[in-house]
């Protein structure tokens, strides 16, 4: 994530931590947008929450452009970020304020039940991924709450659609309002029912 970008990331959390509640994000990785989450959280004094089964995206898997063999687990020789996140965590000293669920999206969406500030949107990129989390979290955005999505490319040439999708149907839906755009982060507000 660019720096312009986590700066508005940072802001929306910030405004959606003052209304007590916690700020979660789907697509944990090795943690950067953790850290910020987490520190707007700290200074609202609410929870930051992070959901990730810690096996990396489709992007990130062997022989596509964003594979790191670095977070490999040579004994199961799957990809396994969580170590490598909560060293970022313990680094910022941050670690507790942020509750890792530790999971795939939708199986821990089905197991939520309260209401969130903010839901940040940056797990997989497939249709079934992007689709999966938006209705998986965005229903526990509270009213005024924020809902971020990233790597929203209108051009097709620029990256991939399915996030982009995605903030087209939360427009479409009538429950969330554009905020703010900051290259592909769109920030919404939740002003009405549904999704």
């Amino acid at each position: 994530m660019p720096v312009h970008e986590g700066l508005a990331l940072y802001a929306a959390a910030t405004e959606a931590g003052a209304l007590g509640l916690p700020l979660l994000e789907v697509g944990t990785y090795c943690g950067r947008s953790t850290v910020l989450l987490a520190d707007a959280a700290r200074s609202a004094g609410v929870s930051a929450l992070t959901v990730d089964h810690h096996r990396g995206s489709e992007e990130q898997q062997p022989g596509w452009e964003y594979h790191d063999p670095t977070v490999v687990d040579p004994e199961v020789g799957l990809m396994d970020t969580l170590l490598t996140f909560r060293r970022t965590l313990h680094r910022a000293g941050l670690e507790e304020h942020v509750v890792a669920l530790v999971g795939r999206s939708p199986q821990v969406a089905a197991v939520w039940a309260g209401p969130l500030g903010l839901v940040f949107i940056d797990g997989g990129h497939t249709d079934e991924h992007a689709n999966g989390d938006y209705e998986g979290w965005a229903p526990h955005v509270a009213e005024g709450g924020l809902l971020v999505i990233h790597d929203v490319f209108p051009d097709p040439a620029d990256g991939g659609q399915a996030p982009y999708r995605v903030y087209l149907r939360a427009l479409a839906s009538g429950a969330f309002t554009e905020v703010s755009v900051t290259d592909s982060l769109r920030v919404l507000r939740r002003t009405g029912a549904g999704i």
